[in-house]
């Protein structure tokens, strides 16, 4: 029986149909996501050859986070979210084409670059609300972690793909021909989101109005101690391994030159490590102590590695710390995310889950306008080391008080 229960607690998420079903739209949304990600990325440092301006991008595209993510977490409690991720499609869809058409017309120019991220981190905080409330309906709860993981794993088998292919493009066609196949590949997610009927459905509740849905997530979410904790880790984690992965252009910039096929290489190291945090994650089981203690030590691990950042002044080297770093911020960022979705109640998952997508979009849009203009004075080295030895003494604390959640289940 014991074994029994141990395997069950494994479960794989591609065991489940609807989840299933699901996959292929996540791979066609993941791909066109650092496809549009990378180009304006590798934009903003080919215009200005600046990491105040390629910070102040990154930030426009998490920012919108801040505000809107609580809405649409909302709107993700009230509606079915396959139809949320539908429009969320379209909408990227529109930025690939407004990206190619200012490409061929020879009208882009850096007011552009700027909407266009904006545009992005508009559509990102109602896109990623939708698709982490979707997940959880489309799996047995033995089954989430399994299903996060495949989930970032996803992600970040796109994150290589998507830059690789945009750097292709750009060499062979220029960067337009690179926005139109991101236009492709979020009408392909769109077409098989359209073929789910059936999929996201929920029983009908009272609808309570917006401010009063609104403050009663936020009170949850403040009188539960767990949350606070899983909050804090991911603000932590955002702030210094998620923002160092999004200074990535400029980090290219600065140390390597700034070549395309460069900062694409950097963003597949990113990637292969990610898949590797992501394996890690689907195959824990829904054990809140044991994905804690793995949590804490990718952060304290990260830090270790933004410290050792001196030494790394070759493509190689950087590579393989940029690789364990996103492997580290990987881990920390979804096992977050899995332990909140363990967490939560499930009348207040949206919105709580919002406000979890505020943090982790939030904290790095919040790090790399602030990294990104410190290192244009102080140099990454000096700017990333001193963040991480902070984060290292936060980590430390939160482990002191890592029972506020353990002792709530």
């Amino acid at each position: 029986m014991e074994s029994r229960q141990k395997r069950q607690v494994r479960r794989s998420a591609l065991a489940e149909p609807a989840f299933r079903r699901y996959f292929p739209a996540s791979w066609f949304s993941s791909l066109g996501s650092w496809m549009l990600r990378f180009l304006l990325g590798w934009s903003a440092w080919d215009l200005t050859e600046s990491a105040t301006w390629v910070g102040l991008v990154a930030a426009l595209m998490l920012a919108p986070a801040f505000v809107l993510s609580p809405l649409f977490g909302i709107v993700s409690d009230r509606v079915n979210p396959r139809h949320g991720l539908i429009v969320s499609m379209g909408v990227h869809a529109g930025i690939g084409i407004a990206g190619t058409v200012f490409l061929v017309t020879e009208l882009f120019n850096l007011n552009v670059l700027l909407l266009l991220a904006f545009a992005m981190g508009a559509v990102t905080s109602g896109h990623s609300p939708m698709r982490l409330a979707l997940i959880p309906l489309l799996v047995q709860r033995d089954a989430l972690p399994s299903a996060v993981g495949l989930s970032a794993m996803t992600f970040n088998v796109a994150r290589i793909i998507g830059p690789a292919l945009g750097a292709w493009l750009i060499s062979q066609w220029g960067a337009g021909s690179a926005f139109a196949l991101s236009v492709a590949m979020f009408t392909g997610s769109a077409l098989v989101l359209l073929s789910l009927r059936g999929i996201g459905q929920r029983a009908p509740k009272p609808r309570e109005p917006f401010r009063q849905q609104l403050t009663a997530g936020l009170r949850y979410a403040s009188q539960h101690s767990g949350i606070r904790l899983l909050f804090a880790l991911t603000v932590v984690n955002g702030l210094l391994a998620r923002t160092t992965i999004e200074l990535l252009p400029a980090l290219s910039g600065a140390l390597l030159g700034g070549k395309a096929d460069d900062l694409a290489a950097l963003t597949a190291s990113a990637g292969v490590g990610s898949i590797l945090g992501g394996l890690i994650v689907s195959r824990q089981s829904a054990d809140l102590s044991r994905l804690l203690h793995m949590v804490m030590m990718a952060i304290g691990s990260a830090t270790l590695l933004m410290m050792s950042l001196h030494w790394m002044q070759d493509l190689w080297r950087l590579g393989g710390l940029v690789a364990l770093l996103a492997m580290c911020a990987t881990m920390a960022g979804t096992g977050c995310q899995t332990m909140t979705q363990l967490s939560v109640e499930e009348d207040f998952r949206g919105r709580v889950i919002s406000l979890w997508t505020l943090l982790a979009m939030g904290a790095p849009a919040l790090g790399s306008a602030l990294f990104g203009h410190l290192s244009d004075q102080l140099g990454f080295v000096v700017v990333l080391a001193s963040a991480a030895g902070v984060g290292l003494a936060a980590v430390m604390v939160f482990y002191l008080r890592r029972s506020a959640l353990l002792g709530r289940t």
